[in-house]
């Protein structure tokens, strides 16, 4: 998987998932009215890309845009678009429902950009990623083994880590493919461990 680029946070994972994502954010010049909507699952983080659109000076982020007031939106919208500034807004709820017909409108024009489920690859990216931050150093026969027995979410990796981690150190233990099976049956059941 390509790795995050120079100016990204180090904690955003690039794969399969998010990388279109990422891609349309380098460009907001190319969005229509310089707008886009940020859909995806729950921590498949969507809010630091976000954060990295703003701090790189590529636009302004309004996350979660549903919590904000419909009218204030939409004066924001317009100060964005009088201002030549791209507005990423990252609503929390799915569907967005928006009762206010101008702001429906213009907001039916933004491109829609929405991360994806991650692959195989991207999904020992997350393990990895989630378990450095914890200190835990995955080999390649656990993540081997563990890729392909996973739910394909942000939020199953994100699980996974940190189930693995109150085992290791209960048992004083390293991450072994052993731990891992461990781990899965204790999210999963105890037959998902040894599935194939």
């Amino acid at each position: 998987m390509p790795p995050a680029q120079e100016g990204d946070p180090a904690s955003i994972v690039i794969g399969s998932a998010n990388l279109p994502v990422v891609e349309a954010l380098r460009e907001p010049e190319r969005w229509p009215f310089r707008t886009a909507i940020l859909r995806g699952e729950p921590r498949s983080g969507k809010s630091l890309l976000g954060r990295w659109f703003a701090h790189a000076g590529l636009g302004e982020t309004i996350d979660p845009a549903d919590a904000m007031e419909e009218t204030a939106l939409f004066h924001r919208w317009n100060r964005a678009q009088e201002e030549g500034t791209a507005l990423l807004l990252i609503p929390e709820k799915a569907p967005w429902e928006i009762a206010l017909p101008d702001l429906r409108s213009r907001l039916g024009a933004a491109l829609a950009l929405e991360i994806g489920q991650p692959d195989d690859d991207m999904m020992r990216d997350l393990i990895v990623s989630h378990a450095a931050r914890r200190g835990l150093m995955l080999g390649e026969d656990a993540l081997t083994y563990v890729a392909p027995r996973m739910t394909r979410s942000f939020a199953a990796a994100e699980r996974f880590v940190a189930v693995l981690d109150r085992l290791a150190l209960e048992r004083q233990a390293r991450p072994t493919r052993n731990l891992c099976r461990d781990a899965l049956e204790t999210l999963y059941g105890p037959d998902q461990g040894r599935l194939l």
